[in-house]
């Protein structure tokens, strides 16, 4: 008889026990979800301006797609993981007091 065994999920993010890690980490987590946020919306906006400009024979310049695209993306990106992460720290933190 196979008997299922219930894990707790509070203070996990993709079942990664964010409550166990530091503060460092946790703010690092969320950096990293920004940076990856900017790099991913910059590649996706300089393909999109190069299909753009060689279709439609315009001259956007592709400076324009990290600039004006992908730099507001990656900031907040960056705001709301780093917001995330350490709202998911501190609930674990309160939640052992």
């Amino acid at each position: 008889m196979a008997v299922s065994e219930t894990i707790p999920s509070r203070g996990k993010v993709f079942g990664i026990p964010v409550s166990d890690i530091g503060l460092f980490p946790c703010v690092f987590m969320g950096v990293a979800f920004g940076v990856i946020c900017f790099f991913a919306t910059c590649f996706v906006t300089i393909f999109a301006l190069l299909f753009y400009n060689e279709l439609g024979h315009h001259a956007i310049d592709l400076a324009d797609a990290y600039r004006y695209v992908a730099l507001p993306v990656g900031l907040v990106a960056l705001l709301v993981g780093v917001m995330a992460m350490v709202t998911v720290w501190m609930r674990g933190r309160l939640s052992r007091s």
